[in-house]
């Protein structure tokens, strides 16, 4: 007899999910609050070759633009082979991908990554030629070339094929050398912006509370929940760097709204400490589903000349676990609404519709963000 079961009810692993109580009042250091108005990366791509594959390139016939590049490279090299036949598996067409470091020099070094765009099975042991790097401007700011590192591998049998990580992608550290920079005189600037990582109007007059306090003097005020302006007092008149170490060092406390976060896809959870709720009652109820293969086979009578034929049979049973009705009180801690929850014995992606539901009841007093 074959027995398959269905259950329709959380039977995934439920994600752990440490939840940091702190103290009330917690600090951090502006430093890691904020982001500095200019100081920042720059996004820099570029499409290149890499050689010295040992048979794992891209097959030339289904991938056109490796081989036009192939005969373009050559050609500007004195390699004339228009009209021959190409038959190396040996190259790949990559996109290499890199950030530009703020103030970042001339001459200094960055790191790149390496990402196969053909159908080229590895890049081990591969190297990257002479590829410029672009800004979104169009400008070439670095170029790469190297060894191409790669963690994946690849092996294959006859019969069987081990693929670990991904062969396909590939890094080079220090790969890539600066060739133009971006001007950005930070120590003449008179007025600097502070971006909040997570905006709150709270936070940002925190902030700027706290810089008034150090300096003494009203030089920084809130704009928005995301922005903080600070003029820079005339002591410190072309010397911006001594103001920021100044001031990143000095303690805030962040204060941020009420949120529950749902990853749908992987059942998580991630509650904030400010999540209150009402007094609600809340149930609920497992639907099972069993479909039991019970299959007979029938013989047909002596000398009928007829065949012996399986004939299914199948079984469906369904039923519903009703749960008692389970409270969660007015105005409870993270903690104690956690565990109430648990009580109900519920996984994590009932739990989603159970916080879902609170919310639509107008119970819970918090943002639900659903990734």
């Amino acid at each position: 007899m074959l027995k398959r079961s269905i259950t329709f009810h959380a039977a995934a692993l439920f994600a752990a999910l440490a939840v940091l109580c702190g103290a009330a009042n917690a600090t951090s250091r502006i430093k890691d609050l904020v982001d500095v108005e200019g100081i920042r990366d720059n996004q820099l791509i570029g499409y290149g070759l890499v050689v010295g594959l040992n048979g794992t390139g891209d097959s030339l016939n289904n991938s056109p633009f490796t081989r036009q590049s192939l005969q373009a490279m050559l050609e500007r090299l004195g390699v004339n082979i228009r009209g021959a036949q190409l038959r190396t598996g040996n190259v790949a067409a990559v996109m290499v991908t890199g950030n530009l470091p703020a103030f970042a020099t001339q001459g200094t070094r960055t790191d790149v990554v390496v990402s196969a765009l053909g159908d080229a099975k590895s890049l081990q042991g591969g190297t990257l030629l002479v590829t410029p790097l672009l800004g979104a401007d169009g400008e070439v700011y670095a170029v790469a070339q190297g060894t191409v590192a790669v963690a994946g591998f690849q092996a294959e049998g006859d019969a069987a094929k081990i693929v670990r990580g991904v062969p396909t992608v590939g890094r080079l550290s220090n790969g890539a050398v600066v060739e133009r920079e971006i001007d950005f005189a930070l120590n003449r600037m008179t007025t600097v912006r502070l971006a909040l990582r997570n905006p709150d109007l709270t936070t940002a007059r925190r902030i700027a509370g706290a810089i008034n306090d150090f300096i003494g003097a009203p030089t920084a005020e809130p704009i928005d929940r995301a922005t903080v302006a600070l003029t820079v007092p005339p002591k410190f008149t072309g010397n911006i760097v001594a103001l920021l170490t100044e001031i990143e060092s000095l303690q805030v406390e962040p204060d941020q709204p009420a949120r529950v976060v749902i990853d749908e896809r992987s059942g998580i959870i991630v509650m904030g400490r400010d999540v209150r709720v009402a007094t609600v009652a809340v149930a609920q109820g497992n639907l099972t589903v069993t479909v039991t293969e019970a299959p007979i086979v029938s013989q047909p009578a002596p000398f009928s000349q007829g065949r012996t034929v399986e004939v299914p049979r199948s079984t469906v049973t369904v039923t519903e676990e009703g749960r008692k009705f389970g409270v969660v009180n007015e105005g409870v801690s993270l903690r104690e609404l956690v565990d109430g929850l648990n009580a109900l014995g519920v996984g994590p992606r009932d739990l989603i519709s159970i916080l879902q539901a609170i919310k639509a009841a107008g119970a819970i007093q918090a943002e639900i963000e659903v990734m």
